[in-house]
């Protein structure tokens, strides 16, 4: 079976962007502002992850996801580990990921409900470029200003601890429960396993590596491991004799032939943990 080209679904936000990012449209004048848009399988499939691109011109809300357990204890089918690579920063842009010190969940609560969360929140400055993997239960928040791809476990599942003033719900009994409130520490040291092939992180829910520059290569998907192919810059590829440009998003249930340009530069993801062979 050929490579699948995942279909768009724009969500508006409260934080998003009337401007959006080369491949996109920008919203309509009078429209409301979109702040994500979600790459999607055709209908009667499952897939394991979820890619979105991720537009910001305010901080998103102080949010939590929940691990597999706690997540099917709810009757979800998965939880929820993320990772983000940032395409655009402006100025001072910042990504809060972990608390700046260990606390309890009840601190937690305390602080979510007098708003200091925000200021215990541990705020790091971030560039294009940048890449974090956040497991199930790391509190976080994405700040304005950013342009950046996503990569998930596929669940429509957060839980908010703070949000600014702005009139939506909180989960405060489900976020903190969720919660591991302590200091990030990245799970994985990126590492290039081929010319070319660099390795961001290895499970535990999914790999994500950057392949950059010329391939004209077969890839085939392993057992129960589909692969997603995200362009995000370079000139115009080929993928399976279809142009493969950036702007969109492909996955890979069988194999496909990739024939890209020296400036290539892709994004691909697939779940589970170790790195497939190629």
């Amino acid at each position: 079976m050929p490579a699948i080209r995942l279909t768009t679904k724009r969500v508006e936000k409260p934080w998003g962007r009337m401007k959006l990012w080369p491949g996109f449209a920008d919203v309509p004048a009078g429209g409301d502002p979109v702040g994500e848009i979600w790459f999607q399988a055709p209908e009667g499939r499952d897939p394991v992850l979820l890619v979105k691109y991720l537009f910001t011109s305010e901080k998103l809300s102080i949010q939590v996801h929940p691990d597999d357990e706690q997540a099917r204890a709810h009757g979800y089918s998965r939880g929820k580990d993320e990772a983000w690579v940032v395409l655009a920063a402006e100025a001072h842009a910042t990504i809060a990921i972990g608390t700046r010190f260990p606390m309890t969940r009840e601190e937690l609560r305390e602080a979510a409900l007098d708003g200091s969360i925000e200021d215990k929140m541990c705020w790091k400055t971030v560039k294009s470029g940048d890449v974090y993997y956040s497991p199930a239960g790391t509190v976080h928040a994405i700040g304005e200003g950013l342009t950046l791809v996503e990569v998930q476990q596929n669940v429509d599942l957060t839980y908010r601890l703070y949000d600014y003033g702005r009139p939506r719900e909180l989960h405060l009994d489900d976020g903190i429960a969720a919660s591991d409130p302590v200091p990030y520490v990245a799970t994985y040291i990126p590492r290039e396993v081929a010319p070319g092939r660099m390795v961001f992180a290895d499970g535990p829910a999914f790999v994500l590596e950057r392949w950059t520059g010329a391939r004209r290569t077969a890839i085939k998907a392993g057992e129960g491991r589909p692969i997603w192919l995200i362009p995000i810059g370079g000139g115009e590829g080929r993928i399976d004799d279809e142009p493969f440009t950036a702007g969109g998003v492909w996955m890979i249930e069988d194999e496909a032939t990739l024939d890209v340009g020296d400036d290539a530069n892709l994004l691909v993801a697939y779940p589970g943990q170790g790195v497939i062979g190629l």
